[in-house]
C-alpha cells in the first residue's frame, strides 16, 4: 500500500491541450478516493499519470515515498481496472486472474493459493473453470478486479469499471467494491462521471473540471458546502435550483430579494457565513436545492409558482414549476449573468423543481406557493462564480 501524490502536476499535448493543469492532490495510504467530472475533465488522464501511460509534462508525482515521473509502468506496483475489462476470451476464470503471477515467475502453487483467496473474496470460486464469454457483465468485473488483487499491489486503480453495466448491475458492484476495498485496505482511486458513484463509494471526492481540481472534500461536504457554481450544480440529483437574486442590508439584518419574494435571513445563518454578513446590496446567484423546497397553502414567505409537470419516482415526485413573477425574466437580467460560462448560465431559470410526498401531486397549470428552508440557501457570486459563505 501506498500514498500517492500530485504536486503540481501538468500534462499538456503537442496540439498545445492543457489536460490537467498544475493538479495538486494527497491521497493518504489506504484511502479510496474518487476522481469525478464531465468527460475530458482531465480525471482519466491523472489517473493514467499514476499508472505510467501518460508522461508528466510538469510538477512531480510520488507514489509512497518515491518520485514516480520516470519509472515504467511495472516499476510502480500499481493495478488498473479497465471499464472493458481486457480478459483474455481463451482463458478459464482461474487463469484470467492468476496471469500476471504467472508471467511474473511466481510458483504454481503460490499462485493457485492467491487465486483460490481472490475468487473466495469476489464469490468467483465455483466459475473458475468458466471462461469470459460464459460469465455476465458483473462477473467479468470481478474477474477483472480479482487479478488486480492477487498481484497485491501498492494501490488499485479504477477507470469508469462499471460504464459497461446496467443500472441494477452498477448498483451491486458499487457496494461490492467499496466492501472490497475496505477489507483490503489498498489505496484506490477510482475515475467515473457518475456523481453518485462518487457519492456513494468515496472517502473523498475530487471534482475536476477543465483540467484543474475545482474542490476535494468527503462526499457529504460537496454536497452541502459546495465551493462554487460548478460543483453546486454538478453535485446532487436532481440538480441544485438556482435563482437570481438581491442581497439588501436593513435595520434588522440582511435579507434576499428573490423573484416575487423577499426572504430575511436569520441572524445565526448569516453570523456562520462571515463573508456573506459583510456583504452590502449586491447581486447573487441563489442556489436552493429540491428537497429544502415545499409546496405550502397560504404562506406569506413563499414563491408563486405554476406546475409546469411532474415526474412520478415511485416513492416520491419531483414537481416542476415555472416562477409566476412578472418581474422575474427583468431581475434575471440584472443579476450579472451575462458574465457566466454557457453552462453556469443555462442552470439559472425561473424553472424549479421540488421534492415532494405522492400527497402533493398536483395537475399541469396549477398555480401553486413554494416555501423554502432559508437555512438552507446557497450563495454565488456571478463573477467569480466562488460560494459567498
Amino acid at each position: 500500500m501506498a500514498a500517492i501524490s500530485f504536486s503540481k502536476v501538468s500534462k499538456a499535448y503537442a496540439d498545445g491541450h492543457l489536460a490537467v493543469n498544475k493538479l495538486d492532490l494527497d491521497i493518504a495510504d489506504g484511502e479510496f478516493l474518487v476522481l469525478v467530472g464531465p468527460s475530458g475533465c482531465g480525471k482519466s488522464t491523472a489517473l493514467r499519470m499514476i499508472a505510467g501511460l501518460e508522461t508528466i509534462t510538469g510538477g512531480t508525482l510520488s507514489i509512497g515515498a518515491e518520485v514516480a515521473n520516470d519509472l515504467s509502468p511495472r516499476e510502480r506496483n500499481v493495478a488498473m481496472i479497465f471499464q472493458s475489462y481486457a480478459l483474455y476470451p481463451h482463458l478459464s476464470v482461474a487463469d484470467n486472474v492468476g496471469f500476471a503471477l504467472k508471467v511474473r515467475g511466481e510458483k504454481r502453487e503460490v499462485i493457485e493459493e492467491k487465486v483460490k483467496a481472490a475468487a473466495e473474496m469476489l464469490e468467483l470460486d465455483k466459475l473458475l473453470t468458466r471462461r469470459p464469454g460464459q460469465l455476465s457483465g458483473g462477473q467479468r468485473q470481478r474477474v477483472a478486479m480479482g487479478r488486480a488483487i492477487v498481484r497485491e499491489p501498492a494501490a488499485f486503480l479504477m477507470d469508469e469499471p462499471l460504464s459497461n453495466l446496467d443500472a441494477r448491475l452498477r448498483g451491486q458492484m458499487r457496494a461490492e467494491i467499496a466492501r472490497l476495498q475496505r477489507a483490503s485496505g489498498v489505496t484506490t482511486v477510482y475515475v467515473t462521471h457518475d456523481q453518485v458513484e462518487a457519492m456513494t463509494m468515496g472517502d473523498r471526492v475530487a471534482v475536476m473540471n477543465g483540467g484543474v481540481l475545482q474542490q476535494l472534500a468527503p462526499p457529504r461536504e460537496l454536497y452541502d458546502r459546495p465551493v462554487n457554481l460548478f460543483v453546486a450544480t454538478f453535485i446532487g440529483a436532481p440538480p441544485i435550483n438556482l435563482l437570481p437574486g438581491r442581497l439588501r442590508r436593513t435595520g434588522q439584518g440582511l435579507e434576499v430579494a428573490l423573484p416575487g419574494l423577499v426572504l430575511p435571513l436569520p441572524a445565526a445563518f448569516v453570523q456562520e457565513r462571515p463573508a456573506l454578513g459583510a456583504q452590502g446590496d449586491r447581486e447573487v446567484i441563489v442556489g436552493i436545492r429540491p428537497e429544502n423546497l415545499f409546496l405550502t397553502e397560504g404562506d406569506a414567505e413563499a414563491l408563486s409558482a405554476r406546475v409546469a409537470f411532474q415526474e412520478d419516482l415511485g416513492a416520491s415526485l419531483l414537481v416542476h414549476v415555472d416562477l409566476v413573477d412578472p418581474a422575474a425574466n427583468a431581475q434575471q437580467k440584472r443579476a450579472g449573468l451575462d458574465e457566466l460560462d454557457e453552462s453556469a448560465a443555462a442552470a439559472i431559470s425561473t424553472r424549479m423543481r421540488i421534492s415532494a410526498p405522492v400527497s402533493a401531486r398536483r395537475k399541469a397549470g396549477d398555480t401553486v406557493k413554494v416555501g423554502m428552508q432559508v437555512d438552507s440557501l446557497h450563495f454565488f457570486d456571478p463573477a467569480s462564480q466562488l460560494a459567498i459563505r
